[in-house]
């Protein structure tokens, strides 16, 4: 498969009056076209920002991209004025925010926030581009669509605004669409819908996906590769089915031991991680998980560890290897 984003260490800071926020620290990875890449970590380990600072969305000041290159298909998206942004989001890649309430404007129809895509990248006049926010509405699921093109967003119900909002990022067919966190305020069995909406969509349209979660039980069944990201750092990336068998991180362990399962025995506890994520305004000089992790040695406090290939598709950013130390 052609490769169809790649990034090359990525760093983003944020100057704030308490000191530089460290987000995200020298991160690289790639998307394959009509590939679907799962990145999960806890919530503030810079999942979103690596995306926002993608697609330019990084508000500067206080943000700053330090370092890096955003390949997208030949040209490089840190590089690129906001004009030539403007033409790239939302027709050739669109993102999916975590809060549509939030990220849809509450005194606009939803005809009218849709058609603006379809007017600004596509050139369609009023009426053609109506009838393309009305089939992109029965497309992700809205029912009587003609009669809610004309409502509000407070009209909608969570999910159905969640649908709205991917309806928005459809518009114009983009090869590559970033869900950052959809599904997160949403009730369990519409957690599912709009998993499901996403997958089909994927399959239909035969685009790429970067799905953005904390939770590794949603990405099973959706993702083809995974990043595992904590503190700012990838520390593991594999593909889905390695990732679930052989983990090798600890706290990639450490993630799948706090999942719920349906054969874990009655009376098993879930595991918890002990301590806390680390303060960002410090960058850190060892491994970012050491002070957290039973496995750390002195080697982990002085110094960082690069990830490196551990197997076919799979690298590892650790002095240790679980599965070594196992054996």
């Amino acid at each position: 498969m052609n490769t169809l984003l790649e990034v090359s260490d990525l760093r983003t800071q944020f100057h704030t009056p308490e000191g530089n926020v460290f987000a995200v620290n020298g991160i690289s990875f790639n998307i394959n076209e009509g590939e679907t890449l799962a990145v999960v970590g806890e919530s503030g380990c810079g999942k979103s920002v690596t995306m926002m600072s993608i697609l330019g969305l990084i508000p500067i000041p206080p943000g700053e991209i330090v370092s890096g290159a955003a390949v997208y298909r030949g040209r490089d998206l840190l590089k690129m004025s906001e004009h030539e942004l403007q033409r790239v989001r939302g027709k050739e890649i669109a993102m999916v925010f975590q809060d549509p309430m939030t990220s849809l404007n509450p005194v606009l129809t939803v005809q009218r926030q849709i058609t603006e895509s379809l007017r600004t990248h596509m050139g369609m006049d009023a009426p053609i581009a109506s009838r393309r926010a009305l089939e992109l509405l029965d497309l992700v699921g809205i029912p009587d669509a003609a009669r809610r093109l004309n409502e509000y967003p407070h009209q909608f119900s969570g999910g159905m605004r969640q649908r709205v909002m991917i309806a928005m990022a459809l518009a114009c067919q983009p090869s590559l669409l970033i869900a950052d966190e959809p599904t997160t305020a949403l009730d369990v069995t519409i957690q599912a819908q709009i998993i499901e909406l996403a997958m089909r969509m994927r399959d239909q349209l035969g685009m790429a996906m970067i799905w953005i979660t904390h939770d590794l039980g949603v990405v099973a069944g959706l993702a083809e590769r995974v990043i595992v990201m904590y503190a700012g750092f990838i520390v593991e990336e594999a593909g889905v089915d390695d990732l679930y068998d052989d983990p090798r991180h600890p706290y990639t362990l450490a993630l799948l031991g706090a999942l719920p399962r349906a054969d874990r025995r009655r009376h098993q506890r879930l595991k918890s991680i002990p301590g806390a994520p680390p303060s960002l305004l410090v960058q850190p000089r060892g491994c970012p998980f050491a002070p957290r992790c039973e496995l750390a040695a002195d080697k982990c406090w002085a110094e960082s560890p690069s990830l490196r290939p551990v197997g076919a598709g799979h690298r590892l950013a650790c002095w240790f290897d679980v599965k070594e130390m196992a054996s």
